[in-house]
């Protein structure tokens, strides 16, 4: 088949009108499907501007790109004019390091990023990379959920590596946009041991714990302000000493509370709390715990004396 010259030409106007474009299905501040939305974040990581093409608002364009670049799928990146590849191509090139190369002058500098190891983490990473393969580092992923990972691995040419205390920590470019500030520790309580990464830039989320964490919480006077998010006859069947039922006359009393005050929800199962944890954090309250499991895994993990219903 023949590419109609109009439509050619109208191709390459397009593959010419910007150092970096790409043909994918809807536009950069909102695509339309996962394989153009992968395309999109690795750009977004790396370059301040660069052009989009709707496939699907021309069918003209959607029909002719795959025999002008002879590829079957979308997205398409074009880099200055050239065919690069597919969202497989992109994002085996963006983790090797070739497509920041293949950008050149185009990639914005990285900015500089704060990582601090507390001295207890640094022993304990310290000690992990000593039985680790030669040249590994201390990897930190953020998602875009705001999970924070953090893994043993090699060095990555496209990602930013950041001198932590003399461990070389590195992030991928999204997520060092996210990280200055970031520590890491190392943390032996009551509950177990494990590293904790505590990040400035997280926006405030419903923070899940399990019933032993939601306890100690409370045992300790961090929490005051315990609710329990049930109806009044699933409370005559079974209630945790100290929590108050989530009724109009503590709906009305909560908004009365500072924005800073700590919040806690429980239910049967967890769901009904989260439901009213994500109320409260939307009002504007820091600090929201919901209990992971409700009453139910408090039964089996705390109190047993409480009746499972």
């Amino acid at each position: 088949m023949t590419l109609d010259p109009q439509v050619r030409s109208k191709i390459e106007n397009l593959v010419t009108s910007d150092p970096v474009v790409l043909f994918m299905k809807g536009t950069r501040s909102f695509p339309q499907c996962g394989f153009s939305a992968s395309c999109v974040n690795i750009l977004n990581t790396l370059i301040p501007k660069y052009q989009t093409v709707n496939v699907l608002a021309d069918a003209d364009i959607r029909g002719s790109m795959k025999e002008y670049s002879d590829w079957p799928t979308f997205p398409q990146l074009f880099i200055n004019g050239e065919f690069v590849g597919g969202a497989d191509i992109v994002k085996q090139m963006f983790e090797s390091g070739d497509l920041e190369k293949k950008l050149g002058t185009l990639v914005a500098p990285a900015k500089p990023v704060k990582v601090t190891v507390t001295p207890r983490a640094q022993q304990e990473l310290g000690a992990a990379l000593k039985d680790s393969a030669r040249g590994d580092v201390i990897h930190v992923t953020i998602t875009a959920g705001w999970e924070h990972q953090l893994d043993l691995g090699p060095k990555e040419a496209s990602h930013v590596s950041v001198d932590a205390g003399g461990i070389t920590v590195q992030l991928d470019r999204s997520s060092a946009a996210k990280a200055d500030g970031l520590t890491i520790d190392f943390i032996e309580d009551a509950t177990g041991a494990g590293f904790k990464i505590d990040n400035p830039n997280r926006p405030a989320m419903v923070r899940e714990v399990s019933p032993v964490e939601f306890k100690a919480l409370v045992d300790s006077g961090k929490v005051t302000h315990v609710y329990d998010v049930r109806t009044p006859k699933e409370r005559e069947t079974a209630q945790i000493a100290g929590t108050v039922l989530l009724d109009d006359a503590a709906m009305a009393q909560i908004e009365t509370l500072p924005k800073d005050t700590a919040l806690a929800f429980h239910c049967h199962h967890g769901g009904r709390s989260r439901g009213a944890a994500d109320h409260f954090l939307k009002a504007g309250f820091k600090t929201v715990y919901n209990m992971t499991g409700g009453i139910d895994a408090w039964s089996q993990q705390v109190d047993p004396s409480i009746k499972r219903y």
